[in-house]
């Protein structure tokens, strides 16, 4: 006897365009906050693979740094989504289980061996796209911190294209937006050629593996922010539509 897919049922159609739909409208809301609030600088879009796994790594100073990455790499490749990991205590309130989800946000249980999230972000870097910052939690003096070791080995078991990025000048956004005459926060994200972290993958599965990809991960990102911070205005800079 033939099997047949199930058909899907109302309820989760409805469920499904209801997330594109605030996808969208999210999507929508950072595209006008930066816009009115912000002079974005985007550089290295060349470097985004248009298909494919893709992990990018990039430093952490500010929230909005979770919001202009999947933005510029929506506005500029049209992506579909970038998955990005969050702290589980995001999810005990209701409002962030339902508005968070549709956004690529998912759970990781911090300090715990998580291994669930951790096949999630394998499967994600392996056929999507997703962020991370591998310093585990915002910079406080805005200078790029040790990379931690998970990071290493989630790039070793999904072997993704991985690209550094540097962000600059988010942290700045609420002191412009708080003294209104200062105009709108220059803010830059750049990113850097793939990194090839392949000759790793023929080594064993170790920590002292984990920590050496995670080196040349926050030295790539270091030389990123180099050139994003002494001169952002190089050719290969990229003004987003409508940005001035």
């Amino acid at each position: 006897m033939n099997a047949y897919p199930a058909r899907p049922t109302y309820s989760s159609l409805l469920h499904a365009w209801v997330s594109r739909a605030w996808l969208q409208i999210a999507y929508l809301a950072a595209k006008w906050f930066f816009r009115l609030c912000c002079r974005v600088h985007v550089a290295g879009i060349e470097h985004i693979p248009t298909h494919g796994g893709v992990v990018f790594v990039s430093n952490h100073v500010s929230v909005f740094d979770t919001l202009l990455l999947p933005y510029t790499v929506l506005e500029t490749r049209k992506a579909s989504i970038v998955w990005a990991p969050a702290k589980a205590e995001l999810f005990q309130w209701r409002l962030m289980r339902a508005l968070l989800p549709p956004l690529g946000v998912f759970p990781v249980r911090r300090g715990q061996h998580d291994r669930q999230a951790m096949r999630r972000m394998i499967q994600h870097m392996r056929t999507e796209a997703m962020m991370l910052f591998p310093e585990g939690t915002r910079s406080r003096d805005g200078h790029l911190q040790d990379g931690k070791r998970p990071v290493g080995k989630l790039i070793y078991a999904a072997q993704p294209v991985v690209l550094p990025t540097a962000i600059v000048g988010t942290n700045r956004i609420l002191a412009h937006l708080q003294w209104p005459f200062r105009g709108r926060a220059p803010v830059s994200i750049r990113y850097g050629p793939p990194l090839d972290v392949r000759h790793y993958y023929a080594q064993p599965d170790t920590k002292d593996t984990a920590m050496a990809i995670v080196r040349e991960v926050m030295h790539a990102i270091a030389l990123q922010l180099e050139v994003a911070t002494l001169d952002p205005r190089h050719a290969s800079r990229a003004k987003l539509t409508g940005h001035v």
